[in-house]
């Protein structure tokens, strides 16, 4: 039977942790009954960072039902991805419900936030409060700030002693340092986030910038632009410090649960079910996840036969052999296109704000701390096809035979049967407010007939 929330069959849904393990028995259950439900093709649909499972749950219901209708004669199986993500529910979301995603003024943490924070960082209530404080007090000092930046950055640090540690920190960065850095060496410490180590007032501000940049062209844009320095439009922008701290925290979580828990599931399937056919599907962070199922594939295994990134958060140079602010290192992916047994389909759109202005300027604040305190660095426009693009804004770079298309002409044309595929989708995600734009705008039938097109499913 399929999940009432979800309107397809058979749906199943895999819960993994924040080390990558999968309950046992919704594994169990999927092995046994994918045959004997006579599955061939088997979409599995990630979810992002912004989620929790009634939104993540909500997402994949909204995204399949285009699906039957699209393939009518095709033997489908369904899989909804859950992993420990948490969502900041001010945050709109196109077409959902508004008890789904509440939206709040100024940089105080609503409740729904707090709760998710609570989730997502166990053990760390104190800190949550302290910093849930300090956002609804809003006090006076550049002193308040950096106490601010201090409370983040153990909130979300790294432990030693936690499983997996080592490997989350690996994972951090999406281009440069490859997989296989020893611990505490150079290559490795270049994968700390940094933008909490220098001048953090200055990095509210400048985040603060962004935002008002970001709420359009239009006078109360400008209006607030020109606020940003002054303390409270500081305050808006340390709102969106803690945003982007836990956008990291989650960032290492999703390569690790991709690697460790998806990729060894589907490797696990090849030998159950070698007949079925896969199809990876991720949205923002769960793009992410679903691009490190690929290194985390057993040797030989064969069965992923496509992936599909919708408005995917992490580099445009990824799967890149050769960096091009620095043609001595690769990508974190380098190659891992080729494990799959068809192509690796990116749709992309311009009005993606959270991928297009946040993310290049967190991860060049990240990444770079002597940028983080450079604010005669280039406008953030420019940066977005230098080193801190993201897939989702404009698609795979630097990948030798990408294919580029439209909307329009991917869903007239026969996509290419392997290697890197970029699909302009502005045309329809193109939909939401401040801070991220677009980001969550997927639930289109015109991008469920790409996952189609991509798995060439019929």
């Amino acid at each position: 039977m399929a999940d009432p929330e979800v309107g397809v069959t058979p749906y199943w849904e895999l819960t993994f942790d924040a080390d990558g393990d999968v309950d046992a028995r919704q594994r169990d259950r999927l092995l046994r009954e994918v045959v004997d439900r006579g599955v061939k093709d088997l979409i599995v649909f990630a979810h992002g960072w912004n989620n929790d499972r009634p939104t993540a749950t909500r997402l994949y219901s909204r995204f399949f039902e285009h699906v039957p209708a699209l393939a009518p004669n095709a033997r489908l199986g369904y899989v909804g991805v859950l992993w420990p993500s948490m969502r900041f529910t001010d945050e709109p979301i196109p077409d959902f419900a508004r008890s789904l995603t509440a939206v709040s003024v100024g940089p105080a943490l609503d409740k729904g936030t707090r709760s998710a924070l609570l989730t997502a960082f166990p053990g760390r209530a104190t800190l949550i409060d302290q910093i849930a404080r300090m956002l609804d007090q809003q006090p006076e000092g550049d002193t308040a700030l950096e106490e601010y930046g201090r409370l983040v950055r153990l909130l979300v640090e790294l432990r030693p002693e936690a499983p997996g540690a080592a490997f989350a920190a690996d994972t951090l960065a999406d281009s440069g340092s490859p997989s296989g850095s020893p611990p505490g060496s150079p290559a490795e410490a270049a994968n700390d986030p940094r933008m909490f180590l220098g001048d953090t007032a200055r990095t509210c501000r400048e985040f603060a910038r962004a935002l008002a940049d970001d709420e359009g062209g239009a006078e109360s844009g400008s209006e607030r632009a020109q606020a940003a320095p002054r303390l409270a439009g500081a305050w808006d922008g340390a709102h969106e410090l803690l945003r982007q701290a836990t956008y990291f925290a989650m960032k290492r979580r999703a390569g690790t649960v991709g690697e460790r828990g998806l990729g060894r599931l589907v490797g696990r399937l090849a030998r159950t079910a070698p007949g079925v056919r896969v199809h990876l599907v991720g949205h923002s962070f769960g793009g992410r996840l679903v691009s490190f199922a690929l290194r985390g594939l057993p040797k030989g295994v064969r069965t992923v036969k496509s992936v599909t990134l919708l408005q995917a958060a992490f580099s445009h140079y990824a799967f890149s052999a050769r960096l091009p602010h620095d043609v001595r290192d690769s990508g974190v992916l380098h190659g891992q296109q080729d494990r799959i047994d068809g192509p690796l389909v990116c749709c992309f759109s311009r009005f993606d704000s959270a991928l297009g202005t946040i993310y290049p300027l967190a991860s060049r604040t990240a990444g770079d701390d002597r940028a983080a305190a450079d604010l005669s660095l280039p406008p953030l426009p420019r940066l977005l096809g230098a080193r801190w693009g993201a897939l989702g804004h404009d698609g795979v770079q630097a990948v030798s035979g990408t294919k580029a298309f439209t909307l329009a002409d991917a869903l007239r044309a026969k996509l290419p049967a392997s290697g890197c595929v970029n699909i302009d989708a502005s045309a329809v995600v193109r939909r939401g407010g401040a801070p991220s734009g677009a980001h969550s705008d997927i639930c289109h039938r015109e991008l469920a007939q790409v996952v189609l097109a991509a798995g060439r499913i019929r």
